[in-house]
Formats: C-alpha cells, structure tokens, sequence
C-alpha cells in the first residue's frame, strides 16, 4: 500500500467503475442509517452533497419534491445518472466547499453522507448549508466516526491488487458541533452506529457518525 493518500476528486474518478459492486461494509451502514433516520423527506426540497453514484439518492428522491444532487466526482455522477433519470432530479458536479449553486433559503433538507472526512476545512460546507435552507430546515451528516479516524482507518481506494488511502482528516465531534454552531445552526441530534450484521466486540468503535443540526427558525 502506497504511503502517499490520492487526492479526493481523482480517487473518486477512478473508483467510479467498481465502487457500488466492491465490499464497502462504510457505505452499506451509511445507506442503513439514511431509510431508518426519520428525516423530513416528504415533498421537500432536498440538496444532497457527495452524491457518488446514487446509493442515496435514489432513495431520497422518491419522497423528495425536488432533489440537488451534488458531487466533485463527473464518473460518479455519471453513475448516478445512470441509475436515476427524474424530472425532480437535477446533477451537478461541485466542489462543496465552494458557493454552492442554489439560492438562499431554497433547501428544507440538506443531506451529506461520507464527505467531510476529505475536506480539511469545513466551516465552508456548514455555511452554504446554513444559506440555503429555510428557517426551521434540516442538516444531516453522516460520516466515518472520529474514534475509527483514530485508530487509523478511512477510504480506501482498492486499484490493480493495492490498497490506496484517500486524502483524509481526522475531525472531532467538538469540531463538527462547532462548525454547525459558526454557522448558526443547532444541533438536535446524535446517532452512532456500530455494525450491521457483523459481530463485533465490547470495544469496538463505532463505525458512524450521524448528526443532525436545525437552522432556528427566523
């Protein structure tokens, strides 16, 4: 295994292909996590960031009124495209943690899913979150759990029999809740997930980090 992590847009590109078909016990829990949290879904106007391949997506957008599907990968979304094709539904290839391209207040949900461990600086994501939702509307994140980041795990890309890290950061639970905060959003709810169907032992970690945060109404 190389010692040198791949920067996230290009590992995503070249994972597109046999991302959905490899073993990936993060991304499973993660869709789990998604249908069994009780987000405010119906006929709502949803934008989901780090869409990949539609894993979530799919799901969202039979309840959804409207979806923004964002990703910094086009393979991904190319993948995406394949699986979904609504007339709700709406692509976009986009790094997050730039202006996104929706107006203010035009969101009631926003969703993210295994994103935020491959941006260094979040502050950016949570304040376009915060801009585009509507008073009383609803962020969700849900990431690979802090305490599996320190013990050393995070995605790894599997290409040609090797193992390669993907760019990564290690952030806290202070350090989401603080970010949500600087943004002007509360949080108003924690879940952590272990495993799903796999046995494991008193001391394992949780393998997620699921968050949801509120932005008060005006």
């Amino acid at each position: 295994m190389s010692d040198e992590p791949i920067p996230a847009r290009k590992a995503y590109q070249d994972w597109a292909a046999s991302y959905d078909s490899q073993e990936n016990r993060t991304r499973d829990l993660d869709a789990l996590i998604v249908q069994s949290i009780d987000l405010p879904l119906d006929g709502a106007r949803v934008i989901e960031f780090g869409a990949g391949t539609g894993k979530n997506t799919a799901y969202l957008a039979e309840r959804a009124g409207t979806l923004l599907a964002l990703d910094l990968s086009s393979a991904m979304l190319d993948r995406a495209r394949a699986r979904l094709q609504a007339d709700h539904v709406r692509f976009a290839e986009h790094d997050v943690t730039t202006p996104w391209p929706a107006n203010d207040a035009s969101a009631d949900l926003v969703i993210g899913n295994l994103v935020l461990e491959h941006i260094e600086a979040m502050e950016p994501v949570f304040t376009e979150a915060a801009r585009v939702l509507v008073p009383g509307g609803t962020l969700f994140i849900c990431e690979l759990h802090p305490d599996r980041q320190a013990l050393g795990s995070q995605a790894q890309l599997q290409q040609d029999g090797q193992s390669r890290r993907v760019e990564a950061y290690h952030h806290t639970l202070s350090d989401y809740v603080r970010a949500g905060e600087a943004a002007g959003l509360a949080l108003s709810g924690i879940n952590e997930a272990i495993e799903a169907g796999v046995e494991v032992s008193e001391t394992t970690p949780p393998r997620l980090l699921a968050l949801t945060f509120t932005k008060p109404d005006a």
